[in-house]
């Protein structure tokens, strides 16, 4: 496995498809099974890059252009890397992470137009040789995800879109169709959920892919002799 002791699962998917919700009810199914389980999320998770979250997602770097904002991506996900996911991997945690790599490629990567050697070789560095060992692909129509991304709005504080909500839905759907590409291109690590489901049978679903990926890092510690 990529992570020899603890498991990394990022979840990745369009707007409104319900990663939040879904990483919430994965930790707590996995915590009443005994697991240590850290939950966080990109851009953000560590403090420098937290502080980089609000520049991307409030739309200020947006005048720099699609270039910058994919190292301004890169840099946040290399401080979250060494603060947050590398050392909880190394403790032997659950790490379930709300985006990673794979939305650089489909936002700044796909619909960013830029280069794919440039997307790749930023990820190379940010990431530092920690890749998720799963990654749960909600699946979505991009009309129904945006919809209930403006009904979460709706209900929030300020109930305005942040900077990638706002896009125009053909964008959106473009970028579901290259998280499609990428799970199929890469089946080992990527498996898609429809998110059409219902809230708890999406749960399980994602419950049963997860323990798949669990258990040939159990077995050794169940196979392993007692100490003496």
């Amino acid at each position: 496995m990529l992570n020899e002791t603890g498991l990394f699962v990022s979840f990745e998917g369009g707007e409104g498809v319900g990663k939040s919700t879904q990483i919430r009810r994965l930790a707590e199914a996995l915590l009443r099974r005994g697991h240590d389980v850290l939950m966080t999320r990109e851009p953000g998770g560590s403090s420098g890059a937290e502080a980089v979250r609000h520049v991307l997602l409030s739309g200020a770097a947006e005048m720099f252009g699609t270039r910058m904002e994919a190292i301004l991506f890169a840099a946040a996900r290399n401080d979250h890397v060494e603060e947050r996911i590398r050392p909880a991997l190394h403790r032997g945690t659950i790490v379930l992470c709300d985006r990673f790599m794979d939305s650089s490629r489909v936002y700044q990567g796909v619909t960013g137009n830029l280069e794919p050697e440039f997307i790749e070789a930023l990820q190379r560095i940010a990431v530092n040789g920690v890749v998720p060992d799963c990654t749960v692909i909600l699946d979505l129509p991009a009309s129904v995800g945006l919809e209930r991304a403006r009904r979460r709005g709706a209900v929030e504080a300020t109930g305005e879109p942040d900077r990638f909500e706002k896009e125009e839905i053909e964008t959106h759907e473009k970028r579901r169709l290259a998280f499609l590409d990428i799970a199929a291109r890469e089946p080992e690590r990527c498996r898609v959920v429809d998110a059409m489901q219902g809230e708890a049978e999406i749960a399980a679903e994602i419950l049963a892919v997860v323990e798949t990926f669990l258990m040939p890092k159990l077995a050794p510690l169940a196979n392993a002799e007692p100490a003496r």
